[in-house]
């Protein structure tokens, strides 16, 4: 008598905490060289299919299901959420980038890169304050203090829906960066000794710009748009 298993194959990461996340992209990084394995880390955390229960499903169902995920995990199409309740205060993203404080600008230049990684919820704190006055759709948040933000630990708890909209989100205000300041760049600028032979290579990897912008003088942030 077969034994009927029903599979759920997560359409959004809504359930997956970026606690979760970071745990998943260790596991698939210690297991880079085995598809398999890494194959089955996705099946067991984002569907709780175990490796036992894979074992037992024919091939046309685990091609299915891994298709699914294939999908979600190759979509960029996530919202920026500008606003966000954490234990019981309501924090506002940076309401306009180009007028963001210098020291605010710094602590987030002073990661080496652009990542959904460890050091993504400390860029979080910086663009993330809480907010002290409303006017419909407006908003105002609190001045920056690097003394003075919320704990980057709060945010491992937060869904990955949120995660991957202020990422790509924040992503695209460094690209179109990147493009205006090459724009107004001479040939000399473009000189070994001033900016390095990188600046070229950084164009072409959005998830390291952080390099280009801590380096260059004339980089600005763009007002935040959609």
């Amino acid at each position: 008598m077969k034994k009927e298993i029903n599979i759920t194959v997560p359409k959004n990461y809504s359930a997956v905490s970026f606690k979760k996340y970071l745990n998943i992209q260790k596991d698939l990084a210690d297991y880079k060289d085995d598809e398999q394995a890494q194959d089955a880390f996705l099946l067991y955390n984002l569907c709780g299919i175990t490796p036992e229960i894979a074992r037992k499903l024919d091939n046309k169902t685990v091609n299915k299901v891994k298709t699914d995920l294939y999908e979600l995990l190759n979509n960029q199409d996530y919202d920026l959420q500008k606003k966000i309740t954490i234990n019981d205060v309501e924090y506002g993203f940076e309401p306009n980038l180009a007028e963001m404080s210098y020291g605010a600008y710094l602590d987030v230049c002073k990661h080496e890169e652009l990542a959904l990684d460890k050091n993504w919820p400390d860029v979080l704190s910086i663009l993330y304050r809480p907010i002290t006055k409303t006017s419909g759709a407006l908003y105002e948040i609190k001045p920056y203090d690097s003394s003075d933000i919320l704990d980057p630990k709060e945010w491992l708890d937060v869904n990955m829906d949120f995660m991957f909209g202020c990422f790509f989100f924040f992503n695209r205000i460094y690209l179109d960066c990147l493009k205006d300041t090459l724009k107004s760049l001479t040939e000399e600028t473009l000189t070994q000794t001033q900016v390095g032979p990188h600046i070229k290579q950084a164009l072409l990897e959005s998830g390291k710009l952080i390099n280009l912008l801590s380096s260059s003088p004339k980089m600005t942030f763009l007002s935040s748009r959609k």
